[in-house]
């Protein structure tokens, strides 16, 4: 099956978008009111979801072309609302917003869309305030979550909802885009997508920014320095440390046009008295901005782990001599001698430990003890 239009960009995605599509063609017992779309990091989840969104206000299901297409996808059309978050949670706060747009009639278009990515992040009580709107919803509302899997969505929420699960991309599929899209020549565009292992915001990174390709090449410089408890404290508090300066490089001017933003606003720096409320509003923003950093290193570790699997992989590969293609092909000398060095035993050892790693962080573990613990195992 092949649609254009909106569903161009979403990359290896034929079942999920026959279903969406069926749903916006009127297709019998194909439309709901609220959908679920999970599947892996990189699969597109928000992307598929706007694709949807905007198939649903085009008068022609999704041309790509028409003012009703075109702002969906930009994010300016005036009946779709998007919810996303670079903090670690979604509050009751925000979601109270979101029930409360949802309730609105269509002011021009076809239906009042409202999109929840990372839905898996709302609190227990912020679930709890979009469940009632989820279960009696306005005739023309339309609810899209995003989340990574089914599970992570509380069971009263996903039983309200259609289910439509992605796929991690095809290196093949992933590759093709990034040169279709971004103009990436093939091979490039080839050796990225196999690094991202199907992800495709990060695959366009690694084609696009030299510094993102060499940290990665410095996160798969790990297993060979590691050789006794020293050096494994050393490359913890390494690898740490180059979570946080990456994540500063990309924030930092970003919160100093944040701060610059508010300070006009609020008339602070023309010479007039501050305004009341202005020091809270600005200890406020400096907390969101801290919490923003919070998960964007806590992200930036799990790409760090992902990578370190990715590179153990290659190596059980080659230690049991299967017949696939690397996805660490720059790594191969590398991975040839950890390989002739070790058993696959405790290649998977490794990668139980990796793994075990991810799992710490993600029941917020403290980040540099839990890499330590994880450095101490990969010796």
């Amino acid at each position: 099956m092949t649609l254009g239009g909106v569903w161009t960009d979403v990359v290896g995605q034929e079942s999920a978008v026959a279903a969406l599509a069926a749903a916006v063609a009127g297709e019998p017992g194909a439309m709901t009111h609220a959908w679920l779309v999970t599947g892996p990091p990189g699969s597109g989840r928000s992307v598929a979801a706007r694709a949807f969104a905007a198939a649903l206000q085009c008068p022609q299901g999704g041309c790509g072309e028409c003012p009703e297409c075109h702002t969906v996808l930009t994010g300016t059309h005036a009946d779709v609302e998007v919810l996303t978050t670079e903090l670690l949670s979604i509050g009751v706060k925000e979601t109270r917003e979101l029930v409360r747009r949802a309730a609105l009639s269509p002011s021009n278009g076809r239906w009042q869309v409202i999109i929840a990515e990372d839905a898996d992040r709302l609190t227990d009580q912020a679930a709890n305030a979009l469940l009632k709107a989820i279960e009696e919803p306005p005739p023309r509302t339309v609810w899209i979550l995003c989340a990574p899997a089914t599970d992570d969505v509380l069971p009263t929420i996903r039983s309200r909802c259609r289910s439509v699960h992605l796929v991690t991309p095809s290196t093949t599929a992933v590759a093709e885009v990034l040169t279709r899209r971004d103009g990436i020549d093939p091979e490039t565009a080839r050796v990225a997508a196999l690094a991202s292992q199907g992800h495709i915001g990060r695959a366009r990174r690694l084609a696009t920014d030299a510094d993102a390709r060499s940290r990665r090449a410095d996160v798969l410089a790990l297993p060979r320095g590691i050789t006794d408890v020293g050096s494994c404290l050393r490359a913890a508090e390494r690898l740490i440390e180059a979570v946080k300066a990456d994540v500063a490089a990309a924030s930092e001017i970003s919160d100093a046009a944040e701060r610059e933003a508010l300070k006009s606003a609020l008339g602070i720096g023309t010479g007039a008295k501050q305004p009341p409320g202005a020091a809270t509003a600005l200890k406020e923003l400096e907390k969101r901005q801290k919490a923003r950093a919070t998960r964007a290193q806590r992200d930036g570790l799990d790409r760090a782990l992902v990578d370190l699997v990715a590179f153990y992989r290659d190596v059980l590969a080659v230690q049991l001599g299967a017949d696939v293609e690397p996805v660490n092909a720059a790594e191969a000398a590398a991975v040839r001698e950890i390989a002739a060095d070790s058993t696959p035993e405790s290649t998977l050892r490794r990668i139980e430990a990796v793994l075990a790693c991810r799992t710490a962080l993600e029941t917020n573990a403290a980040p540099l003890l839990a890499v330590e613990a994880m450095t101490l195992a990969l010796r």
